[in-house]
C-alpha cells in the first residue's frame, strides 16, 4: 500500500499513458475513466507518482479527451499538463506528443501507463532512487513472475548486463524460459529519451512506433540502459476487460484502497 507523500524530485517529471479508449472494456468511457474502487482508476496513478515525489505531470489523452480533462481538473492540480494524441499510432508516438513538455528538462522523465492503478509509490520511489545513483540514459522497472506468458521477457547477457526486450510471441523457447518481464514502467534520461523518439521507426507490421524500441536504441548506441526487478506482484495485474477490472477493485479493496 502506497505511503505518504515523498519531498519532491524537483527534477522529475512523469508522462502518463490515457489517450486509449479500451475497444474490450464494453464501455463508452475512456479506459482510464473506469471506476475501481469507486474512483477513475487513473487517479491513482497520478496519487503514486505524487507520493514518490513527482512533480509535474504530462497526461496523454486522445479518445473522450475532454472527459479526461474535466475529471483531472477535479483534482485542482496546477502541475497536470495535457497533450494530445489524437492518431492512436503507438505508446512510441503517445511520448512524441509530449515533446514540447520534455525539451528543455534534463532530469528524468517516468513513463507509466494511466491504465494501472495498483502501481505503487514505493516501488516509483526505488526506482527513482536507484535512477539518481546510476544516472542511466534508460531503467526499466520490471518484474519477476512465476507465469510470464504473454509478456515481454528481459534478456539479459552472461554478466547479467541489460541486452534487451522480446515479446513473448518472437521469443525462443530458452528465452520463453525467462521469468523476468517489463512492465511498461521507464525511467528516462530526459535527454536521451528526446533522442531515442527522433530515431523511432514505424517499420513494423502495425505502422506504430513502440515505446520498447527506445531501450533497444539507446542500448545499440552505447548508452546505458538497465533493469531492475523491484515491481511488486500486484503491480502486474492489468485491466484490458470487464473481468480483469473486476479483479483489480477486488485486489485493492482487499489491500485496503477502500
Amino acid at each position: 500500500m502506497n505511503s505518504g507523500p515523498s519531498p519532491t524530485h524537483g527534477t522529475a517529471l512523469a508522462v502518463i499513458l490515457a489517450a486509449g479508449k479500451g475497444t474490450r472494456m464494453n464501455s463508452d468511457l475512456p479506459k482510464v475513466l473506469c471506476p475501481v474502487v469507486d474512483r477513475p482508476m487513473i487517479h491513482f496513478v497520478l496519487d503514486a507518482a505524487t507520493r514518490a515525489g513527482i512533480g509535474k505531470k504530462v497526461v496523454v489523452i486522445g479518445y473522450e479527451k475532454q472527459a479526461v480533462r474535466d475529471e483531472l481538473q477535479t483534482r485542482g492540480e496546477s502541475d497536470i499538463v495535457f497533450a494530445e494524441q489524437n492518431e492512436q499510432l503507438g505508446t512510441g508516438h503517445a511520448v512524441q506528443m509530449c515533446r514540447e513538455h520534455l525539451e528543455g528538462h534534463d532530469g528524468l522523465t517516468l513513463v507509466i501507463a494511466g491504465d494501472s492503478p495498483l502501481v505503487q509509490s514505493e516501488s516509483l520511489k526505488t526506482l527513482i532512487e536507484h535512477f539518481e545513483k546510476t544516472r542511466p540514459a534508460l531503467l526499466l522497472g520490471t518484474l519477476t513472475k512465476d507465469d510470464p506468458t504473454g509478456l515481454g521477457r528481459i534478456v539479459r547477457d552472461d554478466s547479467g548486463q541489460f541486452t534487451g526486450i522480446v515479446e513473448h510471441k518472437d521469443a525462443t523457447e530458452e528465452q520463453r524460459q525467462i521469468k523476468e518481464v517489463n512492465m511498461s514502467t521507464y525511467l528516462f534520461s530526459t535527454p536521451d529519451l528526446l533522442w531515442a523518439l527522433s530515431n523511432l521507426s514505424n517499420d513494423n507490421a502495425q505502422g506504430e512506433y513502440y515505446l520498447t524500441d527506445c531501450a533497444r536504441l539507446l542500448n545499440e548506441s552505447g548508452r546505458a540502459v538497465e533493469a531492475l526487478p523491484v515491481l511488486k506482484d500486484c503491480e502486474s495485474l492489468s485491466i484490458n476487460n470487464p473481468e480483469e477490472l473486476k479483479l483489480v477493485d477486488q485486489t485493492m479493496r482487499a489491500m485496503g484502497y477502500a
